[in-house]
């Protein structure tokens, strides 16, 4: 087999020689998008009401930090190329197109800065915050 099928899909130092292997986890993805997710304006919070739910359950037992930074995102890594799909809740009031639009403009913003090539950002919006005040409804 010749160097260059072995070695397809690995980043090979400009030397051309193999010093070794360098891959990223699906996890880490997951908690970079998740904080760029978390950052756009009109998310209120993220991950599916069943996420929710158990995360407010480790909020009052005192665990608030467990499962936080991948919680609303999944994501898919092969090689340099990553699929992320991200769960939403929105503020009331907020545009959801315009609001899932930023969301995965954010994420392939931020995962691309770690040398990752984003294919796909898939944005589910799953809730909506209605305890804001002033929100309009």
């Amino acid at each position: 087999m010749t160097d260059a099928v072995e070695n397809a899909g690995t980043t090979q130092p400009t030397t051309g020689v193999a010093r070794g292997v360098t891959s990223v986890s699906d996890e880490v993805v997951e908690k970079i998008a998740g904080a760029a997710a978390r950052a756009v304006p009109g998310v209120a919070d993220l991950g599916g009401d069943v996420a929710r739910f158990f995360n407010s359950v480790l909020d009052k037992v005192g665990l608030d930090e467990v499962g936080d930074a991948r919680r609303g995102v999944s994501a898919d890594v092969k090689g340099t190329s990553a699929v992320v799909n991200v769960v939403l809740v929105i503020d009331a009031g907020s545009v959801v197109a315009d609001v899932t639009e930023a969301v995965r403009a954010a994420v392939i913003e931020a995962v691309e800065k770690y040398g990752l090539s984003v294919t796909q950002v898939n944005v589910t919006v799953d809730d909506i915050e209605m305890n804001q005040p002033g929100a309009a409804v």
